[in-house]
C-alpha cells in the first residue's frame, strides 16, 4: 500500500481484526454484485469505500423514479441509465482506486458460471427466486461463498451460504423452487431497511475476505424493523438437497 491508501484505510487498518494484512486481502479481493438496486446499493459503497479492489457489477436494469426512494447509489439525473453504469459512476467517485466492471445484461447460465469462478464473494442482491436459485447452484458448483440478502416491506433478511465448509446449508436448502416471488412495486418496503440489510451482507464480505470473526454461514438473521428486532435461526444442510448434497467441501 501507499501513503494514500494507508491514510484513507487507517481507520480499519487500526482493527486488530483488519490490520494491514486485511487490508491487503481487501485490495486484492473481486467481488461480484447481483443487483444494484435497495439492498445492492449499500453493498457497493461500503465495499468500495472499504477498499475491495475490483468490484463487478451486475444489473440489466434502468434507474426508474421509484427506485430513488431507497436505492441511494443512483441519482434524479442519471434516472434511465443502466443501474450498474449508475452505481459505477456514484463509486468511482467515492473511490477513485477501485475497479469497476460493469455487466448491463441478464446473465445467462454460462456468463454467471464465469463470473461467479472469478469470484471470491458473490453478493445477491435479486428480487426473485429464479435468479437466486441460479446463482445459488453457480456459487455451489464454483464453491464460493454467497452472502444473500432479502427486504420486503417491514421484514428483512441475511444469511451466508460456504459450500466450502462441511456441513453448510445452500440457499436451495431453505427455499423451495415454487416458492412465491414479494416484489416491492406490489408490497411496498421501508428505504433504511434496505440500507440495513444492505450494510449486514457488505459486513459479512468484508469478514468473509479478511477471515476474522464468525460469518453468518448456517445461520438466518431475521428482522422485524416495526418493532427493531432480530432475531436468528440456525438453518441446517437438507441432506437431499438437489444442489447441494453431492459436492464435496473443497
Amino acid at each position: 500500500m501507499n501513503d494514500e491508501q494507508l491514510l484513507r484505510y487507517s481507520r480499519q487498518i487500526m482493527l486488530p481484526d483488519v490490520d494491514i494484512d486485511g487490508q491487503e486481502k481487501l485490495l486484492a479481493a473481486r467481488v461480484l454484485i447481483i443487483g444494484l438496486g435497495g439492498l445492492g446499493s449499500p453493498v457497493a459503497m461500503y465495499l468500495a469505500a472499504a477498499g475491495v479492489g475490483h468490484l463487478v457489477l451486475a444489473d440489466f436494469d434502468a434507474v426508474d423514479l421509484t427506485n430513488l426512494q431507497r436505492q441511494i447509489a443512483h441519482t434524479s439525473a442519471r434516472i434511465g441509465m443502466n443501474k450498474s453504469a449508475s452505481a459505477a459512476q456514484a463509486l468511482r467517485e467515492l473511490n477513485p482506486e477501485v475497479q469497476i466492471e460493469c455487466i448491463e445484461q441478464v446473465l445467462d447460465a454460462d456468463n454467471l458460471a464465469g463470473q461467479v469462478k472469478r469470484a471470491d464473494v458473490v453478493v445477491d442482491c435479486t428480487d426473485n427466486f429464479a435468479t437466486r436459485f441460479a446463482i445459488n447452484a453457480a456459487c455451489v458448483a464454483a464453491g464460493v461463498p454467497l452472502v444473500s440478502g432479502a427486504a420486503i416491506r417491514l421484514e428483512g433478511q441475511v444469511a451466508v451460504f460456504d459450500s466450502r465448509q462441511q456441513n453448510s446449508p445452500c440457499y436451495r436448502c431453505l427455499y423451495e423452487e415454487d416458492s412465491d416471488d414479494l416484489t416491492c412495486a406490489a408490497n411496498g418496503v421501508l428505504a433504511p431497511l434496505v440500507g440495513v440489510i444492505g450494510s449486514m451482507q457488505a459486513l459479512e464480505v468484508i469478514k468473509l475476505i479478511c477471515g476474522f470473526g464468525t460469518s453468518l454461514a448456517g445461520r438466518l438473521l431475521l428482522l422485524d424493523a416495526r418493532h427493531s428486532q432480530w432475531r436468528e435461526m440456525k438453518l441446517p444442510k437438507d441432506p437431499e438437497c438437489p444442489v447441494c448434497s453431492l459436492r464435496k467441501p473443497v
